[in-house]
C-alpha cells in the first residue's frame, strides 16, 4: 500500500460536527463510537480542535515502543501492529499529542493510520471525505498551500470584480 500525503486541519473551518470520528470509527471498527475513533474533536472555549496523528518525521512513540510494535512504513506513515502490541501505553505516554490509545477489549493499542486500505483503492481516509466543511484534508502540504493561495486569490479576485 502506497500512501502519498498526510491529513492536515484548517481549525477555522470546523464546526465540531464530529462526523470525522463517526465516519472513522465505523470504517475501523463497524460502529459509530467515539472511543474507538482515531480522530478526535475537542472544544475549548469555543474553539473545535481536531486532534490526529501527524506521522511525526522522528516519531517519540516508536522510539519508546519496547517490542517494535509501532513502526514507520516505506512512505513515512507511523503504524501499529497490535499483534506485537502488549498494551503498555508508553507510546501513548511519549506521543506529544496523546494520540495513541489503549483499546479496553482487546488490551492493545490503536492510532490512525491514514485509512492506508482506502488510499490505496483511490479514496480519501474516512475522516477527510465526512468533514461537510472541508476542514479536514488529504494531500502533500505543498498541494494543498499552492491550492489555498489560488482560491484565495480567486476570491479576492471576484471581491474586486477584477475576475
Amino acid at each position: 500500500m502506497s500512501v502519498k500525503g498526510t491529513v492536515f486541519i484548517d481549525f477555522s473551518r470546523c464546526v465540531g460536527c464530529k462526523l470525522c470520528e463517526i465516519a472513522c470509527s465505523l470504517t475501523h471498527e463497524g460502529v459509530i463510537s467515539p472511543n474507538l475513533s482515531r480522530i478526535h474533536v475537542l472544544n475549548y472555549n469555543w474553539f473545535n480542535i481536531p486532534l490526529n496523528c501527524r506521522h511525526c518525521e522522528k516519531a517519540p512513540c516508536v522510539e519508546v515502543c519496547p517490542t517494535g510494535a509501532l513502526f514507520k512504513d516505506e512512505d513515512g506513515v507511523v503504524m501499529i501492529n497490535q499483534e506485537k502490541c502488549i498494551g503498555c501505553k508508553m507510546c501513548a505516554i511519549a506521543c506529544p499529542f496523546g494520540i495513541p490509545q489503549f483499546d479496553e477489549v482487546t488490551g492493545v493499542m490503536f492510532k490512525c493510520d491514514l485509512c492506508a486500505d482506502r488510499i490505496a483503492k483511490g479514496e480519501l481516509p474516512a475522516c477527510v471525505e465526512a468533514c461537510p466543511m472541508d476542514a479536514l484534508m488529504f494531500g502533500d502540504i505543498n498541494e494543498i498551500v499552492a491550492n489555498k493561495r489560488i482560491k484565495k486569490a480567486e476570491d479576492i479576485g471576484k471581491s474586486l470584480k477584477i475576475i
